[in-house]
């Protein structure tokens, strides 16, 4: 039997056709899954080998259900990342006019994606949120709304039609989706890498965050995602989500995670993994004295000055 991805389902999801431009799905059984949460713990109970899941988009950022998981959730490791351009159609039974549409629903994260449209189209439209656009299609088909905002593909797979198509408030609006696995050994370098992490502070002080993000800037590391999330142990308590280019093998990331291991009450390593937008990927000039090669020459100076070899 071959080994199994987990993925958010009903089949019909944006995450489903990203997950099918892995070329490794060709060997493995894909899994629809009802949540996030169940499908991330699939891979921790062993039922599949790894769980995609949505985790970023471009109009509202960080999908909180997803970051919430992979923070305080038994611990998981990224892979890999797929970035998926985003249109929606409304999609409905057929016959269905666009007068006739009372309640309309969808995943929540799409809702900010289409909030002008429907203000314009259908502002009496009552919304509803749905596990994800594909079971808000299916919920269509059993007749408990009238449209649904998904992806146009899902159309044939509920009986549906697209009433109108494509829907978005903003142009080149994208998803990110990751491959979330068991902890191991990260891939090696590419070249083009991300490493994500989650920090907590010690205490909140005055500059705290200032202390968490010095250990990036000074070593010339660029963030790309940083979310503050809840901790749960009350208002003003919060956590840091981070993305930064770099792999953890590259001596600036790895010195930047030592730091922050140091100031840190906790950190959690989420995985070094190749950027998903590398061929496109705008790598600005580093700050001097921030290469690999400097780095190893200034600790060789150090090691000279403790041995008396000046």
């Amino acid at each position: 039997m071959p080994a199994s991805y987990a993925y958010l389902g009903p089949e019909g999801t944006f995450t489903e056709v990203a997950l099918r431009t892995l070329p490794e799905t060709a060997t493995r059984e894909l899994v629809p899954y009802v949540s996030v949460q169940s499908a991330l713990d699939a891979v921790r109970v062993g039922e599949a080998e790894a769980a995609f899941v949505p985790i970023e988009n471009s109009v509202e950022g960080g999908i909180t259900t997803t970051l919430d998981e992979l923070v305080a959730g038994q611990p998981l490791m990224i892979y890999r990342e797929v970035l998926l351009s985003i249109t929606f159609a409304l999609l409905v039974r057929p016959g269905t006019t666009l007068s006739d549409i009372k309640t309309v629903t969808a995943h929540p994260a799409a809702q900010p994606q289409v909030r002008n449209w429907l203000s314009a189209n259908l502002p009496d439209a009552v919304w509803e949120s749905a596990a994800s656009n594909a079971d808000g299609a299916r919920l269509v088909q059993e007749g408990r709304y009238d449209a649904a905002f998904a992806g146009e593909f899902a159309a044939a797979r509920y009986g549906l039609v697209p009433l109108e198509t494509n829907i978005h408030d903003a142009e080149n609006a994208q998803t990110r989706f990751v491959l979330v696995g068991r902890h191991a050994r990260p891939a090696a370098p590419s070249g083009t890498d991300k490493t994500s992490v989650v920090l907590w502070q010690r205490d909140d002080h005055p500059g705290g965050l200032r202390d968490l993000l010095g250990e990036f800037s000074t070593r010339g590391i660029n963030l790309m995602l940083l979310q503050s999330r809840p901790t749960g142990a009350g208002i003003g308590n919060y956590c840091f989500c981070v993305d930064a280019e770099g792999h953890i093998t590259d001596r600036r990331m790895a010195e930047a995670l030592m730091g922050l291991k140091r100031i840190c009450l906790q950190v959690r390593f989420l995985g070094s993994y190749p950027r998903a937008d590398a061929d496109t990927a705008d790598l600005r000039p580093r700050l001097t004295g921030t290469s690999d090669e400097e780095f190893v020459a200034a600790a060789d100076w150090v090691a000279r000055c403790q041995d008396g070899r000046f």
